[in-house]
């Protein structure tokens, strides 16, 4: 079953359930992946649902951090929000995990002893294994700690 399909079918759950903010997170969702599939005039790959969903939730985040702190209303909108989007969103890798990947690679370039110098050659070969897997801003922050 595509992503698609299950955000469509925890739609309908949520409305046979009668809860109205989890069928409104829900039925954006489902709009944004619609949407990109009309754009791409085909149906989408689970890494491109995986790629709309991230976006959802890197737009729901940006809003809680504008909100102003006596808008509760919005805070909590946004933390529900997260809560049902993060359900679909596919799993991150973890810090050992991408150490193992950043190694491989190190591996694979002949790099021993790395440093700073190294870095543009190591994230050229990296980010491309751990796209969609892993938060980019963590594995820049990990491979700035090897390459000290």
């Amino acid at each position: 079953m595509s992503k698609t399909e299950a955000v469509r079918s925890a739609m309908y759950a949520a409305m046979k359930d009668k809860d109205k903010e989890r069928k409104e997170t829900l039925s954006l969702l489902l709009g944004a992946l619609k949407n990109k599939a009309i754009d791409k005039r085909a149906d989408l790959t689970e890494d491109e649902e995986n790629e709309v969903i991230k976006k959802e939730i890197r737009q729901t985040k940006e809003t809680l951090e504008l909100a102003p702190k006596d808008r509760t209303d919005i805070i909590e909108q946004c933390e529900m929000r997260l809560k049902v989007l993060q359900e679909f969103a596919p799993e991150e890798m973890g810090e050992d995990a991408i150490r193992e990947v950043i190694q491989a690679v190190l591996n694979e370039l002949g790099i021993a002893e790395p440093t700073a110098k190294d870095k543009g050659k190591v994230m050229k070969e990296l980010m491309p294994r751990v796209k969609g897997k892993a938060d980019g801003a963590l594995v820049n922050k990990l491979v700035g700690e090897i390459l000290k």
